[in-house]
């Protein structure tokens, strides 16, 4: 399969891909995309990867991979060690799937799951509520402390803690928690299914 470079947004890029190993070589397969994720680690621009096994034996195993780019995304993609590393793998696996998402849509992001991304409203609103509840209690908090400061600077560390904690804390757990309701297919199709059973 053919991996597409993503579009130029200037945003973070998640990358799951599907990978199935051939029978009796899971050991090996795991080994060799240790040493792809980790060739990666050392890319600019690298914001982590994961290896998620499956539940059973022959099914695909699925490599998670997070750029903060999709021109640093590019650079990995296109490198020479990356081509390398693949071409010395193509007797362990094949790729049968690949999903990526951007922007916005990489908060709800839930390792090994290529479905689309939810409602843009819904991603909306639960992005409200936490950011809000975040600057709520991280004002509270250190409101005192920054109030002498000015506007610009007392905003900084409110901010920076808002994105850093919604990127790799708030967001996961709730992409999770609310998965049923954010990833439900429309009534209209829920009442399609009915109709046809």
């Amino acid at each position: 399969m053919t991996e597409r470079p993503a579009a130029h947004t200037g945003e973070p890029v998640t990358v799951t891909i599907a990978r199935r190993p051939a029978p009796g070589r899971e050991a090996e397969f795991e080994d060799w995309a240790t040493r792809l994720t980790g060739a990666a680690a050392g890319f600019k621009g690298f914001l982590g990867a994961g290896l998620l096994r499956p539940a059973t034996v022959g099914q695909d195993w699925h490599v998670v991979y997070r750029f903060d780019s999709p021109e640093h995304l590019a650079a990995w993609e296109q490198s020479d060690v990356r081509t390398t590393l693949l071409a010395a793998g193509e007797d362990l696996m094949r790729t049968t799937g690949e999903h990526r998402v951007t922007g916005l849509e990489t908060w709800f992001a839930l390792p090994g799951r290529t479905a689309p991304a939810p409602p843009r409203w819904k991603m909306f609103a639960v992005s409200a509520v936490a950011i809000y509840s975040l600057s709520l209690v991280l004002n509270l908090l250190l409101g005192h402390m920054l109030a002498p400061l000015p506007l610009p600077v007392r905003l900084a560390p409110v901010s920076g803690s808002v994105t850093a904690l919604m990127t790799w804390l708030v967001m996961p757990l709730l992409a999770q928690l609310l998965e049923g309701w954010l990833f439900a297919p429309p009534r209209s199709v829920r009442r399609a299914g009915q109709l046809r059973h």
